[in-house]
């Protein structure tokens, strides 16, 4: 019998709808290598490493009925052309046309009769780089069985590692009957489980969150016991099937500074620095912020400890071990000072009491594995936006040494994190190489200003470096 999907995977499937695409994106920028980088090239590197993420070449099968949770197939007719697609911008090719296509291509739900995945090349950007964008149903990045593709196409050295070739014959497709038995064998070993699988796959939305619930455990007990909801903001509304996205860039090395000289850690440093962007944000919309105002994320973050990531270390290696947490974000508070030291007190806080959720019981339920820890806060947040959280903030330490595809050196990896219904923004930050590299990903209609937004990262990021001697 086929893999059948889990609860929580499932969920994704069933949770999806044209204003909340379940697919988590990455948009990476390389150097175009001496000898060529073009689309021929990447189909090529693609069907060389395919066989590493054999989840890749399978789709999603329904049940008869819905009397049991889809299973994973073999896609026959698997064509690798068909994913990796390749688009170019008007040379030369600027951000701002860069983040309008990928905003346009993160707002298209993927064919859930295919591969849940896409991959696009886009050239013609200034000073001769390209791009490679990835989309991935989170219904596939469980983080042990399945990674995301952008990773398997990374190598340390420009000279890529060699794959061994595989002959990849797909398994015969099972027949309906088939899946009816194995949903029937299934009912006989769990009982209520085909009367869950009928009332999720019919709709019932409150079914659905029930079973996320019951599946993440421990992940939304400290969610639950939040006594108040979540602040009002604009950043919580009705959103539409079309987004923005922005980008800011730093150095890593400023903000380790800014840690150095205040005792804290980097993912403190970072939330202060989104902090301190959304109170200027919130004010220059003219929004009411009293010193009480507050907004609140929920921050999955690595719990590797405080030391960098380790010149040995490989791109399948890091973001293994994670923790969530639900922090206010003191946007009222006018001294960049005084907000990084509410947000590392509340960090503490959180740590000291027991409010994190570990690393095990976070790996059970979804497991990770860069570029993938960023689809942590879209599955966290599916159902719940409203009214525990205001937004998502993902922070993943990536490798601080240069990676390439094909020869190709990657200047910069921006992540895109999906909205749930009701959540107008999300954002997403990877380190890497030196930099710090934030993916806004933001409702168009709600969030006309989010390069605004993006834009106050490098002020509020300056508001901090002045105190440092």
């Amino acid at each position: 019998m086929p893999p059948r999907l889990s609860a929580l995977d499932a969920s994704f499937l069933y949770l999806e709808q044209p204003t909340t695409p379940m697919h988590v994106g990455a948009v990476s920028v390389f150097r175009r290598p001496r000898r060529g980088f073009d689309y021929d090239r990447l189909v090529d590197l693609v069907e060389q490493r395919i066989a590493l993420v054999p989840r890749y070449r399978q789709k999603v099968r329904y049940v008869p009925g819905n009397l049991a949770r889809p299973v994973w197939i073999d896609d026959p007719d698997f064509d690798v052309a068909y994913h990796v697609r390749r688009s170019a911008l008007p040379k030369p090719g600027s951000e701002e046309q860069l983040t309008e296509l990928v905003a346009r291509l993160m707002s298209r739900p993927l064919d859930h009769t295919r591969p849940l995945w896409e991959m696009y090349l886009v050239e013609g950007l200034a000073q001769g780089r390209i791009a490679i964008v990835t989309k991935t149903h989170q219904a596939m990045v469980d983080g042990i069985s399945a990674i995301d593709i952008g990773q398997v196409i990374l190598d340390v050295s420009a000279e890529p590692r060699v794959v061994p070739e595989e002959l990849w014959m797909p398994r015969p497709e099972p027949s309906g009957v088939e899946l009816v038995l194995g949903a029937v064998a299934d009912a006989v070993a769990r009982p209520g489980e085909i009367v869950d699988n009928v009332r999720v796959a019919a709709g019932d939305a409150m079914a659905t969150v029930d079973k996320i619930t019951g599946a993440a455990g421990k992940l939304f007990s400290m969610a639950w016991a939040a006594s108040r909801p979540a602040p009002g903001t604009p950043l919580n509304v009705d959103i539409s099937t079309q987004r923005r996205f922005a980008v800011a860039r730093a150095e890593l090395e400023d903000y380790r500074r800014v840690r150095a000289a205040h005792g804290c850690t980097v993912n403190d440093v970072v939330l202060s620095v989104i902090s301190g962007a959304l109170r200027n944000w919130l004010l220059s919309r003219g929004e009411p912020v009293t010193p009480s105002s507050t907004v609140r994320a929920m921050v999955p973050l690595s719990v590797r400890g405080e030391a960098d990531v380790p010149s040995s270390a490989t791109a399948g290696s890091l973001g293994n071990r994670v923790s969530s947490f639900l922090v206010e974000l003191p946007v009222g508070e006018p001294s960049p000072v005084v907000r990084l030291h509410h947000v590392t007190h509340a960090m503490r806080e959180h740590t000291s009491n027991g409010q994190s959720v570990g690393a095990d019981t976070l790996v059970r339920i979804g497991g990770f594995a860069p570029p993938t820890l960023h689809a942590l806060g879209a599955r966290a947040a599916s159902g719940f936006s409203k009214r525990i959280f205001n937004l998502v903030v993902t922070n993943v330490p990536g490798p601080q040494f240069p990676l390439y595809a094909a020869g190709a050196r990657m200047l910069e990896m921006f992540p895109v994190v999906p909205l749930a219904k009701g959540q107008a923004l999300a954002i997403g930050l990877t380190s890497y190489d030196g930099g710090v590299y934030y993916g806004f990903n933001g409702d168009r209609d709600a969030m006309h200003d989010l390069d605004v937004l993006a834009g106050l990262v490098h002020e509020s990021l300056d508001e901090l470096l002045t105190t440092v001697a």
